[in-house]
């Protein structure tokens, strides 16, 4: 398991190269890559603040509670602070396991948790002014499956 929250960007395709790597004996790996999003056009930087400690333990919590729920060979959760400019890689999640139903599960699972739960607070600054970004209702629902 390979947790990480840090403010440094990080390179996506060598991230899940070494992932692959270092997960022998899975016959599948399922990764995800979130990104800054402008849907309006308008967004200059978003701020994401956590609590260092407080947001590595939570991470590690629900990639073991993953990990206790699905056959696993290994989990990675990458998560940047700090600002970060539209375009920009915010996140990522990668499982790996035997069988690719358990791998697909297991991230579907850790990013509904990421969405919703994990103690990140993001802020969007736009010319106009800024604004906490809030928790989606569809992000709610999609929590509530598991």
């Amino acid at each position: 398991m390979d947790i990480r929250v840090q403010a440094e960007p990080f390179d996506y395709g060598t991230e899940c190269n070494a992932f692959t790597a270092s997960a022998p004996g899975a016959g599948a790996v399922v990764s995800f890559c979130g990104i800054v999003r402008d849907a309006g056009g308008q967004l200059a930087r978003m701020e994401i603040e956590h609590y260092p400690g407080m947001t590595e333990r939570a991470l590690n919590d629900i990639a073991t509670q993953a990990g206790e729920r699905w056959d696993l060979t290994e989990v990675l959760i990458i998560h940047r602070h700090g600002p970060l400019a539209p375009g920009e890689t915010i996140m990522m999640v990668a499982t790996a396991s035997r069988h690719r139903a358990e791998a697909f599960a297991a991230a579907e699972f850790l990013m509904d948790y990421l969405k919703s739960r994990a103690p990140f607070w993001k802020k969007e600054i736009t010319a106009t002014g800024e604004a906490w970004v809030e928790a989606a209702e569809r992000d709610e629902t999609a929590l509530k499956r598991w």
